[in-house]
């Protein structure tokens, strides 16, 4: 008995779901990121408007000062949807976990100079308080924003700053040798140091603002600005002095994550300031505003921390981040000596 085993190419009828063909039409492939982003924002048959708005629909690109002629060109650079976060975010868990494991394995902690130690609780463990405001941020966006190429990254990035709050959670852990007493004096100092009372204030502010595109100004990109540099390159180079390398193990993963979102907000940025002068204008004056409040913010606790090195470090994390807006045309150059 012969078996006569061949290959028959099957031709599929369409490339990709109706959506997308009428986007791109009905012969290109679609990539999955592509499949879940694009066009998926309910539009029609709304049954009711919102009884805390009823000057708007459920969804309604008005909800901020931002126009855009096409909600979804907001396009993720690490196109991201449901499998590719969570594969990429899996491996920087891992990293993370790997990371912790050898340094409470091999009790390093006992190396850190005990000053520093308590310093560096003192400005990090209050940090996963600001997390969780983050997380609160990002998902009102995800809630009020337009647009599910903005919506879904907003949710995903959500996830990540209840993630980073849990992990600072968990690094106080390792500090306080396996007892919440590092994290109990954090909440303390986040709730009564004066230092930190800016900061708070701030974060507090934030959770009330009713447009969702400023909301992402101030906290993912100015806040963020002021914060992640702070922590990831002043503070942990001061560590270095006082035996710090352990815990510059625990937070590395902070400088890659940041990166990693900025390139999702850099890219949302430059397309709503290239997208009208009109929204050049609103994003100035958004970041101009919540500028001078992340830097009253951040400014007594690098002082605290660093004395003149961290105001030092605040001035040149302001510099850059002006560069960077500058970059992303929603500054002018002329902004830059200002």
């Amino acid at each position: 008995m012969n078996i006569d085993i061949q290959a028959e190419a099957i031709t599929p009828r369409r490339q990709t779901f109706s959506h997308i063909a009428r986007r791109f039409g009905v012969d290109k492939p679609a990539s999955r990121y592509e499949e879940a982003t694009f066009d998926v924002q309910p539009v029609t048959n709304f049954h009711y408007r919102p009884t805390w708005d009823p000057e708007r629909e459920l969804f309604d690109p008005r909800r901020t000062a931002v126009e855009m002629a096409d909600w979804y060109s907001f396009r993720d650079p690490r196109q991201f949807y449901y499998a590719t976060y969570n594969i990429n975010r899996a491996a920087m868990q891992q990293s993370f976990d790997d990371a912790v494991g050898f340094v409470d394995k091999r009790d390093l902690i006992g190396n850190v100079d005990a000053d520093w130690l308590k310093v560096f609780a003192g400005y990090l463990l209050p940090l996963r308080h600001v997390e969780w405001a983050a997380n609160m941020n990002c998902q009102l966006i995800a809630d009020w924003g337009y647009g599910t190429q903005i919506t879904s990254a907003a949710s995903f990035c959500g996830t990540d700053r209840l993630g980073i709050a849990q992990i600072i959670s968990r690094i106080g852990l390792v500090v306080g040798a396996n007892t919440d007493e590092a994290l109990v004096a954090a909440k303390a100092e986040w709730m009564e140091a004066p230092e930190w009372q800016p900061m708070r204030r701030l974060a507090e502010d934030l959770l009330v603002v009713r447009d969702w595109f400023e909301v992402f100004v101030a906290q993912l990109v100015v806040l963020d600005g002021y914060v992640y540099p702070l922590v990831t390159q002043a503070f942990d180079r001061a560590g270095a002095a006082h035996n710090g390398a352990p815990l510059s193990m625990m937070t590395g993963f902070l400088a890659d994550w940041y990166a990693d979102n900025s390139r999702w907000t850099d890219a949302v940025i430059k397309t709503a300031a290239a997208e009208s002068g009109g929204n050049r204008k609103v994003l100035k004056d958004w970041f101009d505003r919540w500028t001078r409040r992340a830097e009253e913010a951040v400014r007594p606790i690098a002082d605290r921390v660093l004395g003149d090195r961290g105001l030092l470090a605040v001035a040149e994390a302001a510099a850059d981040l002006r560069k960077r807006m500058i970059g992303l045309g929603a500054l002018g150059e002329k902004e830059l000596a200002a």
